[in-house]
């Protein structure tokens, strides 16, 4: 088995994820060297893979004024590559791709010249094709590379797609993967039940994008019963923004929840855990103001812990809105068994 087929088994069995942001410095200019060590900081957490060029790294990271979706990969993989040569464990690579059929598949070339092992593709900004053309779409980036399919939520782009879209989604050869994450719950199951209706079903992993009910989500087992026939899907792992921020103890959460999938019963405790992480996903996102911090708000966070200098966006308007620090305050003094800090400490004071 080689690299990238015990990569693709680790996410198929399931796998904590973090979707990347871009490190950035005073000058709103790229900072390899922090970024390769952001990358550091969630491999020594403990998560399985990354996910660059995604949402949370900044969708103008693709615009030629900047031109940096080439350097932020070259710089993601060359820490995954050096993590992964002193560890000898495989790491997922994963790789966001978005735009019109032409542009997802130069992106998707990209991804696996550089050693990518997925990509994840998203439908943003893609509303006027229909589910067909859409399909279509998927259809041609997976005759490049694996494929992990993407719900995306309206307030960031998205739509609404049907239980069909999914199902024959899931049906395309080299689709490996979903990522739910509609903030739905109608939505999300539109999804599973679409996955677990596909021939492929148990061959494509369910990942929970859905930071608004991350816990609930891995500790549900989805039952449908149709025609006589049962059939039972758990999301597998997550690949969330939420996941870049305390990310240690997410590790720690993650294999407390998958330990618990196939029994009979849950500790109450998880449900709880999972309301307290919704409620700070509430402020790191600003949910308040229909997401427009949400980047800002990891970003404060991770400047807290001193693995960021600063909560610099590309885009000089996009930062905190008013009244998400307070929001960012009381979240971290409520729950304070959440953050990793002492981990990131002894993290820093390795690198140094």
């Amino acid at each position: 088995m080689n690299r990238h087929e015990e990569a693709l088994k680790i996410l198929h069995n399931g796998t904590v994820i973090p979707a990347v942001p871009l490190v950035l410095n005073r000058n709103r200019e790229f900072d390899p060297p922090r970024q390769r060590r952001l990358v550091r900081y969630y491999l020594e957490s403990g998560a399985g893979g990354v996910a660059a060029a995604v949402h949370t790294t900044q969708f103008e990271i693709r615009d030629p004024g900047y031109g940096l979706l080439r350097p932020v990969l070259e710089a993601v993989a060359k820490e995954l590559d050096a993590y992964e040569k002193n560890s000898e464990t495989p790491l997922v690579r994963i790789a966001g791709v978005c735009g019109e059929t032409s542009q997802a598949c130069r992106e998707a070339v990209l991804a696996k010249e550089l050693g990518y092992d997925a990509v994840l593709l998203s439908p943003g900004g893609l509303n006027h094709l229909s589910e067909e053309e859409m399909l279509l779409r998927t259809e041609e980036v997976a005759a490049i590379m694996p494929v992990i399919g993407f719900y995306l939520q309206s307030a960031v782009g998205g739509r609404r797609f049907s239980f069909s879209y999914w199902k024959r989604l899931a049906d395309i050869p080299n689709v490996v993967a979903v990522k739910s994450a509609p903030f739905n719950r109608y939505q999300t199951l539109d999804l599973v039940r679409g996955c677990a209706a596909s021939s492929r079903g148990d061959e494509v992993a369910l990942y929970t994008g859905n930071d608004d009910n991350i816990a609930v989500d891995l500790l549900t087992p989805f039952r449908f019963e149709d025609h006589g026939k049962q059939t039972v899907k758990y999301f597998a792992g997550g690949l969330l923004g939420h996941w870049c921020v305390w990310t240690r103890k997410v590790v720690e959460l993650f294999h407390t929840i998958k330990a618990c999938q196939g029994k009979d019963s849950i500790p109450s405790e998880l449900l709880t855990l999972g309301a307290q992480i919704t409620d700070c996903n509430g402020a790191f996102f600003d949910v308040a103001n229909d997401f427009r911090g949400c980047i800002a708000g990891v970003h404060e966070i991770l400047r807290r812990q001193g693995l960021m200098d600063g909560i610099w966006c590309l885009n000089p308007e996009e930062t905190l809105s008013q009244g998400q620090l307070q929001e960012i305050d009381r979240v971290c003094r409520m729950y304070p068994r959440l953050n990793d800090d002492e981990f990131v400490r002894d993290f820093l004071m390795r690198q140094s």
